[in-house]
């Protein structure tokens, strides 16, 4: 049973190197040269398991922040807004689906040692744990405030696949014993994109399970603003991302696009095996 809080991603980045186009290169408003730490704790894991081969793999979600200028006094936050968000495994990070699970779009997994100058994967574990076998104990250890991890397998496209992920939020009925966990955000692999060894594309996912052998996802895309919101939404405040050092000299197929509003529509209903564990004596 995973320890979510306690379990972080810390890089160390490369020397920052002038742009030669952008001002503030990847929102990065400190002097040439300079490299810093950046620290998440995770919030979702997910293994998959081939079962020809029987090889598997780990992957991980990180927390988001918003978009930001870094190493920055004032004017922190980016306007346009977006959120950012890291998911990877143990050697590779990978692309983040924009799109729904039935469309393709360009993914790929890149190699931590070469993204970063040291990267420090830090998971850690509740030794004591014990499952929940029935919703009755589910119920209790909700309202006894006890710290609880679900876990959800499932088949599909000949792998097994198992989401791990603290629950955060948890709606019981205690008189009849009814449970529902809906909470997120968790990964979910593209299989589409499996290579061998991993996937190079997750979704962004909140999930529900009421019962021991069914789950339901719901998976994050971008959408289209309409055209009367997005003077407001794509209207820079402060410094600009994209704003040139010399406005005489554009990079090809200048500007480029902004990010784009995120909402959750796509649903998955699948039938699983839902398993719930409580931390004991923390």
């Amino acid at each position: 049973m995973l320890n979510f809080p306690r379990s972080t991603f810390t890089w160390k980045g490369h020397p920052w190197e002038p742009d030669p186009y952008y001002k503030w290169p990847g929102g990065f408003v400190g002097k040439h040269g300079q490299f810093y730490h950046v620290r998440f704790n995770l919030e979702s894991r997910c293994e998959i398991t081939e079962e020809a081969t029987g090889k598997s793999a780990e992957f991980f979600l990180g927390a988001p922040c918003r978009s930001e200028y870094t190493i920055a006094k004032r004017n922190l936050f980016q306007i346009p807004s977006g959120e950012w968000r890291f998911a990877f495994s143990h050697q590779s990070s990978l692309s983040i689906a924009t799109r729904p699970s039935t469309e393709a779009e360009p993914a790929s997994a890149s190699k931590l040692s070469e993204k970063f100058q040291d990267v420090r994967i830090d998971i850690r574990t509740f030794s004591d744990v014990e499952d929940l076998t029935d919703a009755n104990q589910i119920v209790e250890a909700a309202l006894n405030n006890d710290v609880l991890n679900a876990y959800s397998t499932y088949q599909d496209r000949g792998f097994t696949v198992t989401v791990e992920y603290p629950v955060n939020l948890i709606n019981v009925h205690a008189e009849e014993a009814d449970f529902q966990v809906c909470t997120g955000p968790i990964l979910l692999p593209d299989l589409a994109t499996w290579n061998g060894e991993e996937v190079e594309r997750v979704f962004v996912a909140h999930v529900a399970i009421s019962d021991f052998d069914f789950v339901e996802f719901i998976l994050r895309r971008e959408v289209e603003a309409a055209p009367e919101e997005r003077s407001w939404l794509e209207q820079p405040r402060g410094r600009d991302r994209h704003e040139l050092i010399d406005s005489n000299n554009e990079p090809p197929n200048y500007p480029p696009e902004r990010q784009k509003p995120l909402v959750y529509n796509e649903t998955w209903e699948l039938e699983a095996t839902n398993v719930v564990q409580r931390a004991v004596n923390i």
